[in-house]
């Protein structure tokens, strides 16, 4: 699968991404109401394998170029296989959704300060102002809970290895779909390795298989290239801070699927999340 600028302009492609990437959080919550963790995580990404090594046939391109693997496969192993078990370990040992998100909302600052020489008064301000917006809309997660420090570690885990992982990613001049099939293949191993510390369970019901299917082909495939293709062409610090935009579409699905109704503080958060982010985009 090929992304061609002329088919999908930057800001079309940075709008489907953030739209797609925002429902992941609704179908990983369904998905773990039906089965294990390590077990849903293998499915997944064992379908977006498959899928990839299927579009390969017809490009003829499922490796990296040589000399340049190593790399790639380390880049995976942070960036989709340690942040996938860090992210979902840190919540299985108490860490709410809430303050998770809070914690992962730093990397877009980060990257800012590790990746750029130069800092902007309104790129700061407008980071801080989209930050701000998220701590209202996850606020109510943000309580006191009996978080293990294990849990607290694996959350910090999972900030770095988003971080780094993506600074990483940067420097890889590939296609995205060349690189993935080998990302994946690392991540398989890693859950595999994983596997034995849970208790495995399924139901194999529709509950399982469509969120299964949806975060394989839709989020780890279509979406995973479209992120891959904006960080390969487009400013880092404006990349990630799209993952600001996420947790306003997971809560407008929330509301339209669910039925749960957004607050007055979750509205103010997407405003100001929306205003942060006009000002990081915002040209000099």
């Amino acid at each position: 699968m090929q992304i061609k600028k002329q088919l999908l302009s930057p800001t079309s492609a940075m709008i489907l991404f953030v739209l797609l990437w925002g429902s992941a959080a609704i179908f990983t919550r369904w998905g773990l109401d039906n089965s294990s963790v390590f077990l849903l995580l293998l499915w997944r990404y064992g379908v977006a394998f498959g899928v990839l090594l299927l579009l390969a046939i017809r490009t003829k391109e499922w490796l990296p170029k040589k000399g340049t693997r190593l790399y790639v496969l380390s880049t995976g192993a942070l960036l989709i296989g340690a942040y996938s078990i860090c992210y979902f370990q840190a919540m299985k040992y108490g860490v709410t959704p809430g303050i998770l998100a809070t914690l992962l909302g730093v990397q877009p600052i980060l990257t800012l300060f590790l990746s750029e020489r130069h800092y902007p008064p309104l790129r700061i301000i407008g980071l801080l102002l989209a930050f701000m917006g998220l701590v209202l809309i996850v606020f109510k997660g943000i309580v006191p809970t009996k978080m293990s420090m294990l849990g607290v570690w694996y959350a910090i885990g999972a900030l770095f290895c988003i971080t780094i992982g993506t600074l990483m990613q940067k420097k890889i001049a590939q296609k995205p779909q060349r690189i993935l099939p080998l990302q994946y293949a690392i991540t398989i191993v890693i859950c595999l390795l994983f596997l034995p510390t849970e208790e495995i369970y399924s139901t194999f019901t529709l509950g399982f298989w469509v969120p299964a299917l949806w975060l394989g082909i839709v989020i780890s495939v279509i979406a995973q290239l479209l992120l891959y293709h904006l960080i390969r062409t487009g400013n880092l610090v404006n990349i990630t801070s799209l993952f600001y935009l996420v947790p306003i579409v997971t809560a407008i699905l929330d509301y339209l699927i669910l039925g749960n109704a957004m607050s007055l503080m979750a509205m103010l958060g997407m405003a100001a999340i929306i205003a942060g982010i006009m000002l990081v985009f915002k040209r000099r």
